[in-house]
């Protein structure tokens, strides 16, 4: 890492660790800055982009009103200890479960591959080394746990004692699969495309249909559109916003939730992808699995 500053007159005080980072040059203008490296985990979320941006993804931008499930999630706290994360994975796992379209990879050329247990891969924000990262976790078979289970099992990752060399939570890894993690940049690459068209190692190792809830880490009155990735599915949760809604014809104050889903166009056409959503929808107004 390596800082430097300007001085009034326009010269340039320069403080670097490492000397790969010294260097000439007319200084004025820039003012205070900080070098740090592009660590691993930033390449690892590079090269997971660079995939999803060679997908044929179609995005779906929604509102849903939540306002029953928080209610409810508010009325029990402190008799179960719910999260609003936790309940959504619920919710995602039951409709890509009655959807299989949504939950289905490209196997080899010629066949797409339907699984009936819905593993859904979630960030977990960690600190390591003084870097806010998001480490990897799979909900398995999220599609056959309660609300309190899933919630427990987030809380427990969460908890997992980490360092510098964890990129995978609540796993026990193989050796050649942690070579593959800490493998260099370049051989990542390689190894993302050569899982492309095989369905069945994506869903061991990335899991289906993904989860990432932007919107719980701040306020964030908005949709979030994810790249997609090599993951079937990508659920992105945003904001949640308090405005006017119509209910029994009657206009009232609400919660609604931005959501945006990410599908492989390749894989689902508009109409499953319309019928997913409209059950999810559904689930998530009702307040399903609480």
């Amino acid at each position: 890492m390596g800082r430097g500053n300007e001085d009034n007159n326009g010269s340039c005080e320069k403080v670097f660790e490492s000397d790969k980072y010294r260097w000439c040059g007319a200084m004025d203008k820039i003012g205070n800055y900080e070098i740090q490296p592009f660590s691993k985990a930033r390449q690892d979320i590079t090269v997971i982009s660079q995939e999803g941006k060679r997908r044929l993804n179609v995005h779906a931008l929604l509102e849903i009103d939540v306002t029953k499930a928080r209610e409810t999630i508010l009325a029990l706290k402190g008799k179960q200890d719910i999260s609003f994360t936790g309940w959504i994975i619920k919710c995602v796992g039951q409709a890509a479960h009655e959807h299989k379209q949504l939950n289905a990879y490209r196997l080899g050329r010629k066949k797409i591959v339907f699984f009936d247990d819905v593993d859904i891969p979630i960030p977990v924000e960690r600190v390591v080394d003084g870097e806010q990262r998001p480490l990897a976790y799979i909900v398995r078979k999220a599609n056959e746990k309660t609300v309190t289970e899933i919630t427990k099992e987030i809380r427990m990752v969460q908890q997992q004692t980490i360092d510098a060399t964890t990129e995978v939570l609540g796993e026990d890894l193989t050796r050649l699969e942690k070579w593959v993690i800490h493998a260099p940049f370049w051989l990542k690459k390689i190894g993302v495309r050569l899982l492309r068209r095989q369905g069945l190692l994506k869903k061991k190792h990335l899991g289906t249909v993904g989860v990432t809830a932007i919107g719980m880490k701040g306020r964030f009155p908005g949709w979030v559109i994810g790249m997609g990735g090599p993951i079937a599915t990508l659920v992105a949760v945003g904001g949640i916003m308090r405005k006017p809604g119509v209910v029994d014809d009657k206009i009232q104050i609400r919660d609604y939730l931005h959501v945006t889903i990410t599908a492989d166009h390749s894989i689902v056409d508009g109409g499953p992808l319309a019928r997913f959503i409209s059950r999810l929808t559904e689930l998530l107004e009702t307040g399903y699995g609480l």
